[in-house]
């Protein structure tokens, strides 16, 4: 890419695409193309294909798609396959029509089997059955991943797909339903230390940023502490889903964006296609290669909020799948490592939410 390459970030607003965006300025790109999902719907093929007529990106960062945990992932199983394979679709699509130089697809690490062998290969994917909570999902990113693979063998095309481990940092999502475990446990372990303490200020600033239920910070006690506590926050303690045993693995998302500019800068997809008469399995994992029980995470997350009161863990619960590390010795062999530890990230992210509440209170 040329630092006045014309490069379109879909999903620039996101965790993922923001983290990307940022990486891509720091670096001296200075003609990113950006749209919110009011300027452009990425579902809508006619939006889609008249963007790039307009536009002509030369670059493409596929950031966008429709995500959610655990609870989100079992409640709108037909979303998370419907609209995630229609983005891709569409964008995927009109890259190729437009004669796109390379485009970088961001799938997730929930694409390999449930019991597949740990740490993750590449090759694991396709070996046996998936987890079926995010089971939709799965598979609407490997249908990306093969869209991807399928345009370069018969067409020549240059698109690359990562499939990023765990990702959390500025931008997350915080929504108590429909977030990701960390952030999940960062928003619930910060609203159960302020109950706590009696510090009813900081928890109407946190539900005034962040409603729940229609209920912001205006709400009455009552209203405020019934709301919470659906989702097992109560002043001393804080419910959990599952266990707590299961393994998972997190990297910082400018981490993450940093490893994409990366391949995006140096690796082809000749260089990862090898020799032989079938040719499969050439995404890369991202990922750091270590991993953490859930709850030696909620209280590594207790620890650096300072909060004192009771985990709960709620076996009846689904634990999703047990252990998830990916095998990142491809990505080192490509030139790249993550920097930013676990410790220090959570320290960052709490940092990062509580600026953030603080901000939309003035």
């Amino acid at each position: 890419m040329e630092k006045n390459s014309r490069i379109f970030v879909a999903g620039h607003r996101g965790l993922v695409g923001s983290a990307i965006w940022k990486s891509l300025e720091n670096k001296g790109y200075s003609n990113l193309l950006g749209r919110t999902h009011r300027e452009l719907d990425l579902e809508d093929p006619a939006a889609v294909r008249e963007f790039f007529d307009r536009e002509k990106p030369e670059y493409v960062f596929l950031a966008a798609a429709f995500v959610g945990g655990i609870i989100a992932n079992s409640r709108y199983r037909a979303d998370f396959i419907f609209r995630n394979l229609q983005i891709q679709q569409n964008v995927i699509g009109e890259s190729f029509r437009h004669g796109v130089s390379k485009l970088l697809f961001l799938g997730s690490t929930c694409i390999y089997p449930r019991e597949a062998p740990q740490p993750m290969k590449e090759d694991a994917l396709l070996t046996s059955a998936l987890e079926y909570t995010n089971e939709p999902y799965a598979i609407a990113k490997i249908a990306g991943l093969k869209m991807c693979e399928s345009f370069n063998l018969q067409y020549g095309t240059n698109y690359i797909a990562v499939m990023p481990t765990n990702l959390y940092g500025p931008n997350d999502n915080f929504h108590l339903e429909n977030s990701h475990v960390l952030p999940a446990m960062v928003r619930k372990i910060h609203l159960a230390k302020r109950l706590m303490e009696g510090d009813w200020d900081a928890v109407r600033k946190d539900l005034d940023a962040r409603p729940v239920e229609q209920v912001d910070g205006t709400g009455a006690e009552e209203a405020i502490l019934a709301v919470l506590a659906k989702y097992g926050i109560t002043p001393g303690s804080v419910e959990l889903w599952g266990t707590g045993t299961p393994l998972r693995e997190f990297l910082w998302s400018e981490d993450m964006a940093d490893a994409c500019v990366h391949v995006m800068e140096q690796v082809d997809f000749n260089r990862l296609k090898g020799e032989g008469r079938e040719v499969r399995n050439c995404h890369i994992n991202i990922g750091t290669g270590k991993e953490i029980s859930i709850g030696n995470l909620a209280r590594l997350i207790a620890a650096t909020e300072g909060y004192r009161g009771e985990l709960v863990f709620n076996a009846d619960k689904p634990d999703g799948t047990m252990r998830k590390l990916t095998d990142v010795s491809k990505l080192h062999s490509l030139g790249w490592s993550h920097r930013v530890e676990l410790e220090e990230g959570v320290d960052r992210i709490y940092r990062w939410y509580l600026d953030q509440t603080e901000a939309a209170g003035n």
